[in-house]
C-alpha cells in the first residue's frame, strides 16, 4: 500500500485524477486503526480494482481537516479525481464492514 506524502486536497485530487482509489486514514497511536490494519492486505487483494493509499492523519492533519475526516480509521473512495463514497466515523471498523462498504459503491 502506497503511503501518501503530505499534500493539500487540490494536490490530492490531481494525484487521483484518473483511476479508482481507496484512501485509508490512520495513525500509529490509534488502537482502532491497529485493529483493522492486519485485515488490509486481504481487503486490498479482494478489491484489486482499487489502488489503496495509506494516509497518516498526523502527517496530513490539514488535508484531514479539509476533507472533514473527523475520526479514524476512515475510508474514502475516489474515482477519476472525484470523491465517490466515504466510510468516515470514529468507530472501530471490522473487515466485514469495510468489505460491505466497498461492495456497495
Amino acid at each position: 500500500m502506497e503511503k501518501l506524502a503530505k499534500m493539500d486536497k487540490k494536490a490530492l485530487e490531481e494525484k487521483l485524477s484518473t483511476g479508482k482509489y481507496v484512501l485509508f486514514f490512520t495513525a500509529d497511536w490509534c488502537p482502532d486503526c491497529r485493529f483493522i490494519k492486519p485485515a488490509m492486505p486481504e481487503i486490498e487483494a479482494n478489491f484489486s480494482q482499487f489502488e489503496f493509499i495509506l494516509v497518516n492523519r498526523d502527517e496530513n492533519i490539514d488535508l484531514c481537516q479539509e476533507m472533514m475526516i473527523m475520526g479514524i480509521p476512515s475510508f474514502v473512495v475516489y474515482e477519476d479525481g472525484k470523491e465517490k463514497a466515504r466510510f468516515v466515523n470514529k468507530d472501530r471498523k471490522t473487515k466485514k464492514e469495510v468489505e460491505d462498504f466497498l461492495n456497495n459503491i
